[in-house]
C-alpha cells in the first residue's frame, strides 16, 4: 500500500506538471560567486541539513517510544482521551525537538540572518506550540470518532477531511493565522503599488490585495509568496526585499508571483492534495495498524505512521514544487522582459539568505522545493538567448 501511494503520487506530478520547459544553460557557480561565498553558504546549509535530520530521527524516535509504551486512556471518554494525547504528542515533539531549533537559529544568527530578540523567539515558540496542540487535540478527537463510526474505514473520512482542512486552512490562514506572527500592512499608492497593478493588468490576473510584511522583525532573509483563495487571494512582500532590492528586481519577483496566480497553482496544489490523500491516509492506517496492537497506541500509532509517510510523499510531491517554480520564472521574464534582473536578483538574494547556489543533488532532490540558484540563472541565460 506504502508502494502504491508513492507510485499514485508520481504520478499525479507527471500529470499536473507543466509541460513547457526551457532547458537551462549550465553554467558554473563561481561564474557569478565568489569562493568564499560559496564555501560559507555551503558550510552554512550542509550544517542545517543535518540539523533537520536530528530533528526527524528525535521525532520518530519519540514516537515510536510513545508507541511502545503509550500513556493511559481516561476511563471511558476515549474521543477525550484521543484529544489529550495528540496535544500532548504535540508539545512533546516540540519541547524534544527545542534544542536542535535553537542550534539550528544560533547558527543561523551567526551568519547574520537573525534579528529576533530571545523573548520574541520564546513568544513564537508559545504561540505556534500552541496552536499545533489545539489542532492535534482536534484530529486526536476526530480520528477516535472515525474509528468507532466506521472500523477500519475511518482512513477515508479523514482523508476527506485532510483535503477540507487544506482548502479552509488556505482560505482562512492568511487572514486568521498569518497575523498572530506578523503584521502586514497594504502596499500604499505610489510608483511600486502602480507597477504591481500595471503588471496584473498585463498578466490578465485578478491580484487581490498586495501586503508588505514585517519580516525585519525575525530575519534579513527576502522573499514574496502567494498565499489564499477567493477573496482572501493575496500577494506578500517582505519588508526585507522592498527594502534591500532595486525597483527591477522588485518588480521581477511580483512577476513571478503573478505567474503562480495565472496558473493557479495555489488550487492545483490543493488539487493535488486530493488526489494523494486518500491512498496516503489508507497507507496511514495500515501502517499504524502495525504499530499500535493496543487501544492506547491508536493516537501516536497513527502520528507515527504519518511521520513516516509525509518526507516520502512530500519529496516526491517537490518535483512537481520545483516545475511550477520554473514556470513562475519563465512566465516573469515574459512579462517583464528582463531576465538580467532575475539574474541579478538570484545572485543577490543566494549572498543574502546564505542559499547554497549549486547545492548537493541528493539534497535538492529530497528537501527542495525550488529550483537551485544555478538552475535559476542557467534558464534567465536560456530565454536571453531564445
Amino acid at each position: 500500500m506504502v508502494v502504491a501511494t508513492l507510485v499514485v503520487a508520481e504520478a499525479a506530478v507527471l500529470l499536473m506538471r507543466p509541460r513547457d520547459r526551457l532547458e537551462p544553460v549550465d553554467v558554473a557557480a563561481r561564474a557569478y560567486f565568489s569562493p568564499a561565498q560559496i564555501e560559507r553558504a555551503a558550510d552554512f546549509r550542509g550544517g542545517q541539513r543535518a540539523l533537520y535530520g536530528v530533528r526527524l530521527a528525535i521525532t520518530l524516535g519519540v514516537l515510536i517510544v510513545v508507541v511502545r509504551r503509550p500513556p493511559r486512556w481516561l476511563g471511558r471518554r476515549p474521543v477525550l482521551a484521543g484529544a489529550a494525547t495528540a496535544a500532548a504528542l504535540a508539545v512533546t515533539l516540540t519541547v524534544a525537538t527545542l534544542p536542535v531549533g535553537i542550534v539550528a537559529r544560533e547558527r543561523a544568527k551567526d551568519v547574520g540572518l537573525v534579528t529576533q530578540d530571545w523573548v520574541g523567539y520564546a513568544g513564537d515558540v508559545v504561540k505556534s506550540t500552541t496552536i499545533e496542540a489545539a489542532l492535534w487535540a482536534a484530529g486526536g478527537a476526530l480520528l477516535i470518532v472515525g474509528m468507532r463510526r466506521f472500523g477500519r474505514g475511518w482512513w477515508a473520512p479523514a482523508a476527506a477531511l485532510i483535503v477540507a482542512f487544506g482548502v479552509v486552512f488556505t482560505y482562512a490562514g492568511p487572514i486568521l493565522l498569518d497575523p498572530v506572527f506578523n503584521r502586514f500592512t497594504a502596499l500604499p499608492a505610489g510608483t511600486l503599488r502602480s507597477s504591481v497593478l500595471e503588471l496584473g493588468d498585463r498578466a490578465g490576473v485578478e491580484i487581490g490585495e498586495v501586503y508588505e510584511m514585517d519580516a525585519s522583525r525575525r530575519t534579513t532573509a527576502a522573499n514574496a509568496y502567494v498565499a489564499g483563495l477567493g477573496a482572501t487571494k493575496r500577494v506578500v512582500l517582505y519588508d526585507t526585499l522592498l527594502d534591500d532590492f532595486s525597483p527591477a528586481e522588485v518588480r521581477g519577483v511580483v512577476a513571478h508571483e503573478l505567474g503562480h496566480v495565472r496558473f493557479h497553482d495555489v488550487p492545483r496544489g490543493l488539487l493535488y492534495l486530493a488526489i494523494v490523500a486518500p491512498l496516503g491516509m489508507l497507507a496511514a492506517a495500515r501502517l499504524a495498524e502495525r504499530f499500535g496492537r493496543t487501544p492506547a497506541a491508536t493516537v501516536p500509532a497513527v502520528v507515527l505512521a504519518l511521520s513516516l509517510m509525509a518526507p516520502a510523499i512530500t519529496t516526491i510531491s517537490n518535483q512537481l514544487s520545483r516545475a511550477v517554480e520554473a514556470r513562475a520564472d519563465r512566465y516573469a521574464m515574459e512579462l517583464t522582459d528582463d531576465p538580467e534582473a532575475l539574474i541579478g536578483f538570484q545572485r543577490r538574494i543566494a549572498v543574502q539568505n546564505v542559499a547554497e547556489p549549486d547545492p548537493p543533488g541528493w539534497a535538492t532532490f529530497l528537501l527542495g522545493t525550488h529550483p537551485t540558484t544555478m538552475q535559476r540563472i542557467g534558464q534567465a541565460l536560456a530565454f536571453e538567448r531564445r
